[in-house]
């Protein structure tokens, strides 16, 4: 990512045309996360997460990513961080939700529908869990006030 530049598809040195991604590489949905990325980040999460896999959560999915015109209607669930993986299996959706919090309000998770890219608050260890996993691609935005 060029120094200076936000997060976006548009930083990747290959993409040769403006706006494109590179040929070797299927974008995931828009507003999504692809599995392998979720499935390494909810690891993560379990691991620094206060009552590990059995952490109470939330997941947001945001209402037109799901084709819904019903927006007074929260798609909300709630259950387990070990039980996240199978909200990427939900039939009405093919993609991961578009927030997802621990219940006591140690993490919060936020996927940028326009971004394409997710944002991740929690302890200094999270986001330095996450800064060094060599399997995601994390960067430290700066703290904005």
């Amino acid at each position: 990512m060029p120094d200076g530049l936000m997060p976006s598809y548009r930083c990747f040195p290959s993409a040769k045309k403006k706006g494109s991604w590179p040929l070797s590489m299927i974008p995931p949905t828009e507003g999504s996360l692809d599995r392998e990325t979720w499935n390494q980040l909810i690891a993560t999460l379990t691991q620094y997460s206060p009552a590990g896999p059995d952490t109470r959560c939330l997941a947001y999915y945001n209402p037109l990513t799901l084709g819904a015109t019903d927006f007074d209607n929260l798609h909300v669930r709630a259950g387990r961080l070990g039980d996240v993986e199978l909200l990427y299996n939900r039939s009405e959706a093919d993609f991961s939700p578009s927030n997802l919090w621990a219940y006591d309000g140690s993490w919060v998770l936020c996927t940028d529908y326009d971004l394409w890219g997710t944002k991740i608050a929690g302890s200094p260890a999270l986001i330095n869990a996450l800064l060094n996993d060599s399997e995601i691609e994390a960067v430290r935005l700066p703290w904005v006030p």
